[in-house]
This record gives structure tokens, sequence and C-alpha cells, in this order.
């Protein structure tokens, strides 16, 4: 079983070492050794295709061990390569030089289910009412009351009249671009994304 365990983690390695590399600074100059080097690859690779992953998402998905993931990932803040911004309970991990602040902020939210799903109805459906969203999320309205507040206090949200979903096309860009790290869900709103991209806030 340790075997089959030890091949798949170095089978997920060399498949997000291969992303890795060919980030533009993402090799450093190595003194741990070239089975280090691969594993910040990895990781550098992996958060490419999963910008603002927390600490235990970027540990599980690549199969490492907390203090392994630790040191890695300190390299590679120290060196630059990688930089993180603290999220709540979370410290979310960004290639570096690739996101606004704006960004950030907002990967981390969409990094979040409910969050993510409460914005997705209203990129979908801009007139969308507390009661909707909160169907949409499966989620309580209380629940929805919460995160509306942080998603205003975030930038990501206007109250007016009704709920606007700020710089919605930035917003589309990245569930878009990333959708195969949100999941199902996000996969068909970008299949239909197009539809969307003329919306103005």
């Amino acid at each position: 079983m340790s075997d089959r365990v030890d091949e798949e983690k170095r089978a997920t390695l060399r498949r997000f070492a291969a992303l890795g590399a060919a980030v533009p600074f993402a090799r450093l100059d190595d003194t741990d050794g070239e089975s280090r080097s691969d594993v910040r690859d990895a990781i550098v690779g992996y958060l490419s295709t999963t910008p603002g992953a927390h600490f235990s998402k970027v540990r599980d998905d690549l199969r490492l061990g907390t203090g392994e993931t630790q040191h890695h990932l300190d390299k590679l803040l120290s060196e630059g390569v990688v930089l993180s911004r603290r999220d709540g309970d979370y410290r979310r991990f960004f290639p570096a030089q690739r996101f606004s602040e704006f960004e950030q902020v907002a990967l981390g939210y969409l990094r979040r289910d409910t969050p993510r799903k409460m914005l997705l109805e209203l990129l979908c459906d801009p007139d969308a009412t507390g009661v909707q969203l909160a169907e949409a999320a499966d989620v309580s309205t209380a629940t929805v009351s919460s995160y509306r507040k942080q998603l205003e206090e975030a930038g990501l949200l206007a109250t007016e009249q009704s709920l606007a979903v700020e710089r919605p096309e930035t917003l589309i860009m990245l569930l878009v671009r990333y959708a195969d790290s949100f999941g199902a869900e996000t996969i068909a709103f970008a299949s239909n994304a197009d539809e969307l991209v003329g919306y103005d806030a």
C-alpha cells in the first residue's frame, strides 16, 4: 500500500512540476537537491492552476507532509516566486507578479463554496434576491447576509437599490480561466460565460 501511495505522490508531483518548470522564475538555484527542486516546481505548477489555494489544500492535493510543505513554501516565499496573503483563518498562496490585489481578494472568496455560489448566481442573475442566493448556495438567508456583508467589505459587491457585482468581467475571467479548479458548477458556468461578458454592473 505504501509503495502505491508513494508512486501516486510521485506522479502527482511530476505532473505539476512540468507546469512549474515552465513558469518564469520558478526554478531556483537549489542547494537542497534535485528532488526538493522538483517539489518546489510542483508547488509553483499547482499554484499556477489553483491560485489562492490555502496551505492545507496545497499539502493535500500534492500529497506532501506538513513540514515538507511548509519548508518548500517558505523557500518559495523567500525567493519571491510565490506570495501569500491572510484571508480570515487561511493563508492563501499565489504565483508572484500575476494578480492584482483585487484579484487576490476575489480568488480568496471564490475558493469558498458559499461566496462562490452567491457570486455565480449574481453574475447569471443580477436581480437575484437573498432568498434566491440562499437556495443557490444551499444555505440559510442568515448565512447569505453574513457573506454579503463580507463581500461588500472586500469590495466584491456593492449595494445601491440592489446587490451588484463589482468588476464582473474580472470575476468572470477568473472563474473561466480557473474553472477546473473550482469544480463542475463553475465549469458549467464557464461554458456559457461568453453570454455574460457584456454584462455591465
